[in-house]
């Protein structure tokens, strides 16, 4: 694989990740993350939600709001993306900017923050190792998040 086809990996599984979550295909989203940390790092609080594993991931995603069309009426955009190679191991980071719309919200950016990420090629396929977002703005989330959902998974092994 080239340099350039080791990149272009990398960015398909960053694209991919924002298709998916926001087709509402959460389970899917959750597995990329099968052998990764998921982090999300919150500002004025010490300890970071953790999820390690698909499903400690997919159990995080349960507090994400899905609307009868099975989506979560949202888009990820992700721009400023570096990608470093080296060997069989990457990183990442990217800004990642979610727009929401429903019948009660107009279009509008609802959260705005990093995602750095660890990336290793195993049997000369990249996947993710961590996944930490961090440096979030927001704005309003109320049809996003199910609030009365536990927002921290427990952690698999």
């Amino acid at each position: 694989m080239s340099t350039v086809d080791d990149w272009h990996a990398i960015q398909i599984l960053l694209v991919t990740y924002a298709e998916l979550v926001d087709a509402g295909r959460l389970a899917e989203a959750a597995a990329l993350f099968e052998h990764a940390t998921y982090r999300v790092v919150r500002e004025g609080q010490d300890d970071p939600v953790l999820a390690h594993g698909a499903a400690a991931v997919e159990r995080f995603f349960a507090i994400t709001r899905l609307y009868p069309d099975g989506t979560p009426r949202t888009k990820h955009v992700i721009t400023n993306i570096d990608i470093r190679l080296a060997g069989d191991a990457a990183t990442s980071r990217c800004t990642v900017t979610v727009f929401q719309q429903t019948e009660v919200l107009p279009l509008q950016p609802i959260a705005s923050g990093q995602y750095l990420d660890r990336f290793e090629r195993v049997s000369g396929a990249w996947r993710f190792a961590e996944r930490q977002l961090r440096d979030f703005l927001y704005g309003d989330r109320s049809q996003h998040i199910l609030w009365e959902v536990g927002a921290a998974p427990a952690e698999d092994g």
